[in-house]
């Protein structure tokens, strides 16, 4: 399928330019590449050249851990989650009394497990707000 034509020729990018660098210069542009939302030296360029604004993205590998962390809470609460799920299917399902009380006791361990990760959740969410 063929590419859409643009409404307005004049932001056609048809206009070669050929550009000598030293490598020193290239190794800049191509670390604002990698820091920035641009997808290639040319596009920096352009933008550089056009006065537009070259957002650059930083990241902070200090919370790396701290994220990792929080990823690893937010999965557990949902099997959590899903664990409580099935147990309340099977207790809605189930018509004798003693299965039932079975099956509410294992959802309320759930909701203690769900408990315990909340307020560890909780602790992280109290250090990062120290840390801003």
């Amino acid at each position: 399928m063929a590419r859409k034509k643009k409404a307005n020729a004049e932001e056609l990018l048809s206009r070669p330019i050929a550009l000598r660098l030293t490598q020193l210069e290239y190794d800049r542009l191509e670390k604002l590449r990698l820091q920035s939302d641009c997808h290639s030296i040319g596009e920096v360029i352009r933008r550089i050249l056009g006065n537009r604004q070259v957002k650059l993205f930083h990241q902070d590998s200090s919370m790396d851990s701290v994220m990792e962390e929080l990823a690893g809470i937010r999965a557990e609460i949902r099997a959590i989650g899903i664990n409580i799920n099935q147990v309340t299917r099977h207790f809605n399902g189930s018509t004798q009394v003693s299965k039932r009380d079975l099956l509410a006791h294992q959802a309320l361990q759930q909701y203690r497990k769900v408990e315990t990760k909340v307020s560890l959740l909780l602790s992280l969410i109290s250090q990062l707000a120290r840390k801003w």
